[in-house]
């Protein structure tokens, strides 16, 4: 018996499976195809062209882009320059905050705008570029370099072939050894009717030196991004016509209708009966006269007559539940929270919206680090740089390795405080306790601690000359100003 059991157990083992991939009555329908990372990429131009009608039309698609780019950017992701020689530090500060104002060749944004402009074009449409444009010296510029941000259909996702021993793949050339060796980009937008100057000529190649290509990377060997609002544009577009035909449904039934009806004489042609019901010279629409309703009218029926009213049907009370729970889901695929694209907060308190804001800030920083920060401010800075030595401006001490002029940390806008009191407390205790450093709570907040000291040291200076004291000066005794003096000696 012990061996029949044993084999029985065998068989078991062989033919154990994962629910998920039966083929029964219920998953029979389920049509899963395994394709590689950038077999979708075919899918794009579609994508890419709903999810921007999604943002045109659709006020929860547009509030979701905005809500990422607001968290990701805001203000600007801006650098601190962290190289062995503090004074070339501050002249590096001085000259880029000059030139931040001088990067885009349209002169509509700064920089940090242009950080906004990139992130949103990489979530609307999947992926955004940017080419390095060097810059004469006539052109007077502190750097000689200018940044055009380009939408990602200026790089044909179709275009996949090879050149030479490289390939391109969705409109990236690649090496043998897998490195991007260029980009096959149009000269013009080439979806853009408005401009005179559009050719319909083919791409040309630009090094991969001079682009910086901005994308959410979700699978090894992925080449071109996808709309983050991929997951939910059929939701979008269904929920539309829902919340649409439901307002058409409350239009209708604000109409207050009524039907008057009458008892027809037997053997009377219309055209007899219309002389006889007074509706001849009455308003007529389609052959059926109507009477209008004004407040205080008092209509007399004819002996026979009735009126009977419309009464549509109610939606009910789950209508408002529905549409937030759609919501929710629309909010999520694109990685926000459903308080912060709809505006509604009546259903969180304030621990859970803690909580959730949390989370959310958590996945901000992964955004800020791994999608702006490598793939957009750091190629820019080394280009940056490499523009400001090759021209002249920037002149680095001559024993100075690159690796240690390239040396900056990004520092993003800080975090509103959601609790002020609260929150300053417990990052003066994190402090106080050796848990992290001053500087730390500075950078958190989007500030330079070294620009922070600066201006304390001006402040207590001006203090001093004055004659002035105040109780956040660190050099005299705290006292906590909500005690009295007779607390404060008795303590």
């Amino acid at each position: 018996m012990s061996f029949i059991r044993r084999a029985r157990a065998a068989v078991r083992a062989f033919t154990a499976r994962y629910d998920a991939a039966s083929t029964g009555r219920r998953s029979r329908v389920w049509g899963a195809v395994n394709g590689g990372p950038n077999i979708p990429a075919a899918n794009l131009p579609t994508l890419r062209n709903r999810a921007r009608d999604a943002v045109r039309n659709d006020a929860l698609a547009d509030s979701a882009v905005d809500t990422a780019v607001t968290n990701i950017i805001g203000t600007g992701i801006k650098p601190q320059f962290a190289t062995p020689d503090a004074g070339l530090n501050a002249e590096l500060a001085t000259m880029w905050l000059d030139w931040t104002d001088e990067a885009d060749p349209a002169g509509q944004l700064d920089f940090y705008g242009l950080q906004a402009l990139a992130v949103r074009s990489m979530i609307e449409g999947g992926d955004s570029f940017g080419r390095f444009r060097l810059r004469r010296a006539e052109d007077s510029l502190t750097v000689p370099l200018q940044i055009q941000v380009l939408e990602g259909e200026f790089c044909p996702a179709e275009k996949s072939e090879m050149n030479g021993g490289n390939s391109i793949v969705s409109g990236v050339e690649f090496t043998p050894f897998g490195q991007r060796a260029a980009y096959w980009m149009y000269r013009e937008h080439p979806y853009d009717g408005t401009n005179p100057r559009i050719q319909a000529g083919l791409p040309a190649r630009v090094p991969a030196s001079e682009v910086f290509h901005l994308m959410a990377v979700r699978r090894p060997g992925q080449v071109r991004g996808e709309p983050w609002l991929t997951r939910a544009l059929v939701k979008l577009n269904e929920l539309a016509q829902y919340d649409d035909a439901e307002l058409m449904r409350k239009k209708i039934a604000a109409m207050f209708v009524g039907f008057r009806r009458r008892p027809v004489p037997e053997g009377m042609s219309a055209d007899e009966l219309a002389e006889a019901w007074g509706t001849a010279d009455a308003e007529v629409d389609d052959g059926v006269g109507h009477v209008s309703m004004e407040p205080g009218t008092m209509q007399e029926l004819d002996p026979g007559e009735d009126v009977e009213f419309t009464n549509p049907v109610d939606v009910g009370g789950n209508y408002e539940a529905f549409l937030r729970a759609q919501k929710r889901l629309v909010a999520s695929a694109a990685g926000a929270l459903y308080e912060q694209v709809t505006g509604d907060y009546s259903q969180v308190n304030d621990r859970t919206f803690r909580a959730a804001v949390n989370e959310f800030r958590r996945r901000c920083q992964m955004w800020q680090h791994h999608n702006a920060v490598y793939q957009m401010c750091r190629p820019t800075h080394r280009r940056w740089m490499a523009a400001g030595v090759l021209s002249g401006v920037i002149r680095p001490p001559r024993r100075m390795a690159e690796r240690d002029l390239l040396r900056v940390k990004w520092v993003p806008q800080g975090w509103s405080y959601i609790h002020p009191v609260q929150d300053v407390q417990s990052q003066q205790m994190a402090v106080r306790s050796g848990f992290k450093s001053r500087a730390e709570v500075v950078s958190e907040q989007g500030y330079d601690a070294e620009q922070i000291d600066a201006e304390q040291a001006a402040d207590n200076a001006r203090a001093d000359a004055a004659g002035l004291s105040y109780d956040s000066d660190g050099r005299r005794a705290l006292t906590d100003p909500t005690k009295t003096t007779e607390q404060t000696e008795n303590a």
